[in-house]
């Protein structure tokens, strides 16, 4: 049941009459039924595993709830007997047994997952990965770790945990959700509202354009670079690269869109995932644009906990007097940021191109935290020496452009088959580009063969400005394109509805002779 299709379709449909017809406080049950009915169906006996993970969360965080209680029951029980140092050293023993509790549940899933995804043994076994288990298995221990934080009260529900972890539309690609912003909207009876149903299916049908129109079109240029990247000038492996930052930017923000419009119309609002990322100024900003919600929880449970840890304020403390106040602040955070994108990139697969993929990132990012004194010294000699403003156009549009070259960089290593292959990439990129090369008639001609005519490639063009316009304009307009649309008059919203439509229909990649793309991130 892909995500694009009738079945899916009308799975959501008889779901949404299904959901709409209960009373509202029976109506997570609804939710819950079809989620665990939808992982049945494209899964099969591999439900067992989420099953694993919806036990070992409500399980950890049951016991955590308990340990704490029972502690802090004790401390007030001998708070007349007991002096400081006794109560410190008895809730330092209780903070361990919690401790003890949150790991078990943390090496029990992650386990799964590194075996499944990272040991060769577990194809031998004939064990595939799971449909969406690195994007479960990350909101679950996230909310495993919030609990022992005490941010969140743990919910003694065992069916509404099970609706956290499975919530359907989700399961495919995240967005990887908060306990506090997703589950009580999950157990809340929401009413129907027609708005919430048409922004729901505007978002909806923004997805599927670009999936199909754009990603699943701009995939065969891809692959068909990529099958043999060493028989192509660098300029076609370079506009190989172009293409991809394109269709994997379609590919995962369309079916975060069809996600997130699916939830909107039972009511409920996720995460956004993608902030318009190739207008950032920065790779720093990137990061904060792009998935976003991995971001965040590699930020919460990741970097945070590294930087602020002891180890690594005394790190601080020990450079300071040695280096300087500057690399004494930044250099503990940089090395933190590091470990980060490390783990980011292990996350996205076994293979050391991902490695490489992270280190790239993470130093980049690292050096300009390190050299920002630096920069903005010789940034501001320049803009005073030009007189151009700092965030004017031309400021912007270079640090743009230079933010999304760095960005390609790190794209080489997700494309190429191995780390190798990919330093060759980049190397004849560098060495062999040759810019007469990216007229229409000569990518027509060296590129032809990967199945998309002129006519594709002009359509792929032209859509791909369409939807840099919208961007642009909801960037520097601050605008929701669905309020927009839904606030025009009644001709005109449905013109704009039915010309979406239209463009579905009739460009969308699909068909006989045509093979459909899974969405890039269905494979975490």
């Amino acid at each position: 049941m892909e995500l694009i299709s009738l079945k899916y379709a009308i799975f959501v449909i008889a779901l949404l009459v299904l959901y709409y017809c209960f009373p509202k406080k029976y109506r997570w049950y609804v939710l819950l039924a079809g989620s665990m009915a939808y992982y049945v169906i494209i899964c099969k006996w591999y439900v067992l595993f989420i099953i694993f993970t919806i036990c070992t969360t409500y399980g950890s965080t049951i016991w955590i709830d308990k340990l704490l209680k029972k502690q802090n029951a004790i401390v007030k029980s001998h708070k007349e007997d007991w002096d400081r140092q006794t109560r410190k050293d008895y809730k330092e023993k209780g903070r361990k047994k919690r401790v003890a509790v949150m790991l078990f549940a943390l090496l029990c899933n992650f386990g799964i997952l590194a075996f499944l995804k990272y040991i060769p043994y577990a194809g031998e076994l004939g064990l595939l990965l799971p449909l969406g288990i690195s994007f479960y298995t990350f909101q679950s221990m996230g909310y495993v770790m919030d609990v022992y934080r005490e941010i969140v009260e743990p919910e003694k529900n065992f069916l509404k945990v099970a609706l956290f972890v499975s919530f359907f539309p989700q399961i495919i690609q995240g967005p990887i959700a908060i306990y506090d912003k997703l589950a009580g909207q999950l157990y809340e009876g929401h009413s129907l509202r027609l708005e919430n149903l048409q922004k729901g299916a505007l978002l909806v049908l923004w997805g599927v354009m670009k999936k199909l129109v754009i990603a699943d079109r701009a995939v065969n240029i891809i692959n068909f670079v990529m099958d043999k990247p060493m028989d192509f000038s660098g300029t076609y492996v370079f506009f190989a690269a172009v293409v991809y930052a394109l269709q994997l930017y379609a590919d995962f923000s369309g079916g975060i869109d069809i996600v997130r419009g699916i939830a909107e119309m039972f009511g409920i609002t996720m995460s956004t995932n993608f902030n318009h990322p190739y207008f950032s100024r920065s790779l720093t900003e990137y990061w904060h644009r792009w998935h976003m919600t991995l971001g965040d929880w590699c930020r919460n449970y990741i970097f945070y906990p590294l930087s602020i840890s002891k180890r690594f304020l005394n790190f601080g403390k020990w450079l300071k007097p040695r280096f300087g106040a500057h690399i004494s602040k930044v250099l503990p955070g940089c090395i933190a940021s590091v470990i980060t994108f490390i783990v980011i990139g292990v996350w996205h697969g076994a293979n050391m191109k991902y490695l490489y993929f992270g280190l790239w990132n993470g130093i980049v990012i690292m050096l300009a935290e390190l050299f920002a004194p630096v920069n903005k010294k010789v940034a501001g000699g320049f803009f005073k020496l030009t007189g151009l403003r700092e965030k004017g156009i031309f400021a912007t549009i270079v640090s743009v452009l230079w933010t999304f070259m760095l960005i390609l960089v790190g794209y080489y290593f997700d494309i190429a088959a191995n780390a190798s292959t990919a330093f060759h990439m980049l190397f004849k990129s560098v060495t062999d580009f040759h810019i007469s090369e990216l007229g229409i008639n000569n990518i027509i001609l060296n590129l032809g063969a990967c199945g998309l005519d002129e006519y594709d490639i002009l359509l792929l063009i032209i859509c791909t400005l369409l939807w840099f316009f919208i961007s642009f304009v909801e960037e520097n307009k601050k605008l929701d394109m669905r309020d927009f649309i839904l606030s025009r008059k009644l001709p005109l919203r449905w013109a704009i509805i039915y010309l979406g439509i239209f463009i579905v229909i009739i460009f969308g990649y699909y068909g006989p002779g045509v093979n459909p793309a899974d969405f890039v991130y269905m494979q975490f």
